[in-house]
């Protein structure tokens, strides 16, 4: 029987906290043994900004904070063999490695062994006539800009046991990036169902970082969690059968329990029973979770079943342009005044434009125009009473446009509201930028190979 394997997580998405990872990779080295670090760095959102700077650019595209990530525990982890896989190549992944060349080299290290992995960029023409099998009218119809496919853990895997001490992904699944360095490190096959589930579901625990340890759990007098200014990142030591045991790096802040893992585990699952990755299907139905000690829980009876014969593409397609505008009113009628300055832009600016409206500090989150979480009715029918006016509203109004005319319009009206009222407005903050709109589909994985190749 194999060493088992401790797999930490330094990121949980892009712009996460750079000082994370230390105390994880400090934990790794004090525990000893086979040991591996990832940076969860990507999301629709992230990686579609990453295109747009590649665009501007063709030496960027990769997690804007790599070297401040991997500046602190580079060193580290090539001197005590802790292989750093990571997806912070994003939309281009060869620049990603040729900028952690520069690193080591500025750090007076060896150059590491980096492989890149390819098979998720489908933007090339080849790419774009799978899509167009699938896609049809709808890409022709639209300026299409870039297109992903979520691949798995194989070429992680393939590549680690090539000898890579750093693995620069680009769009993987984001449990695939623990499971790779298992499968490397166990040998186990494509359909070892049980085992690939198992290690998949403790990548997902680890995945978003330390929202496993309390980050996101946190709500005072109700869920109190210690040391959040300190918060410890996760660690899974996952076992041969694909089981783990999660902990979080020593001397850190943060709650690991049965509560906080139940609720990552559940985290985005659509369905408990088929939890659809690129590697396996887990079903994590008849799952255990126990609390072993303080901050250590276990993780057992995750099953698998087969992968599915298809694999999702994300594209991506010019959405023209984001605008937004917002402004403060405080003090005695501040919610009617920020009504009225909501009025005034529905009236002065183009019907073209579809405005959506937020009174911060009222409805900001249910998009209620009306800015009452209750009508009146509503309050007499639950014998509830209407929610009163609030002193402090912040009034924020964007839109999306193709023109950028008509963006630079409404952030004209929005500026202009500091004299032309209503009385008291302050704080006016404009914003504008480029937008991608996404559309998904699956296609057949045997026309997606992966691949790597060692820099």
């Amino acid at each position: 029987m194999k060493h088992s394997i401790l797999i930490g997580c330094g990121a949980g998405f892009s712009g996460d906290r750079v000082d994370a990872a230390l105390p994880v990779v400090q934990t790794l080295v004090h525990r000893g043994g086979p040991a591996a670090l990832i940076f969860e760095n990507l999301a629709e959102r992230t990686l579609a900004i990453n295109h747009l700077a590649r665009q501007n650019n063709p030496n960027l595209g990769y997690e804007p904070l790599l070297e401040l990530e991997l500046r602190p525990i580079l060193a580290l982890c090539l001197q005590h063999n802790i292989t750093i896989v990571s997806n912070f190549g994003a939309a281009n992944p060869q620049a990603a490695a040729r900028k952690i060349f520069e690193l080591a080299f500025e750090l007076g290290l060896t150059p590491p062994k980096i492989a890149v992995v390819t098979g998720d960029d489908l933007s090339d023409a080849q790419g774009q006539s799978l899509l167009t099998q699938t896609l049809g009218g709808s890409l022709q119809s639209k300026r299409f800009v870039c297109a992903n496919v979520y691949q798995g853990a194989q070429a992680i895997a393939q590549a680690i046991s090539a000898g890579a001490q750093i693995v620069v992904t680009g769009r993987v699944a984001d449990p695939s990036l623990v499971l790779g360095p298992a499968m490397a490190h166990y040998g186990w096959a494509e359909d070892d169902w049980d085992k690939l589930a198992g290690a998949s579901m403790a990548g997902h625990l680890l995945e978003c970082g330390s929202q496993v340890t309390g980050g996101y759990f946190a709500d005072p007098g109700h869920k109190d969690v210690p040391g959040m200014d300190q918060i410890g990142f996760p660690i899974a030591e996952i076992f041969e059968d694909g089981t783990c045991i999660l902990t979080k790096a020593d001397h850190t802040g943060g709650l690991l329990n049965r509560q906080t893992v139940i609720e990552q585990l559940l985290y985005e699952v659509h369905d408990p029973a088929a939890y659809i990755t690129p590697d396996v299907v887990a079903d994590i139905t008849q799952a255990q979770v126990t609390e072993i000690a303080p901050n250590i829980v276990q993780l057992t009876g995750v099953r698998g079943h087969p992968r599915t014969n298809t694999l999702k593409v994300n594209a991506f397609f010019d959405g023209g342009w984001f605008g937004e505008g917002e402004i403060s009113y405080s003090g005695p009628n501040a919610l009617a005044r920020a009504q009225l300055a909501r009025d005034t832009l529905s009236k002065r600016l183009s019907p073209q434009l579809s405005l959506r409206f937020d009174l911060i500090g009222v409805c900001s989150l249910f998009n209620d125009d009306d800015s009452t979480l209750l009508s009146q009715k509503e309050a007499q029918l639950t014998n509830v009473t209407p929610f009163s006016g609030p002193q402090d509203v912040r009034l924020r109004v964007a839109a999306k446009h193709d023109d950028v005319s008509a963006i630079d319009a409404l952030l004209r009206e929005v500026n202009a509201l500091w004299t032309c009222g209503p009385a008291g407005g302050g704080g006016v903050r404009v914003h504008k930028r480029p937008r991608l709109s996404l559309v998904s589909c699956l296609l057949s994985r045997d026309q997606l190979p992966q691949s790597f190749e060692i820099l």
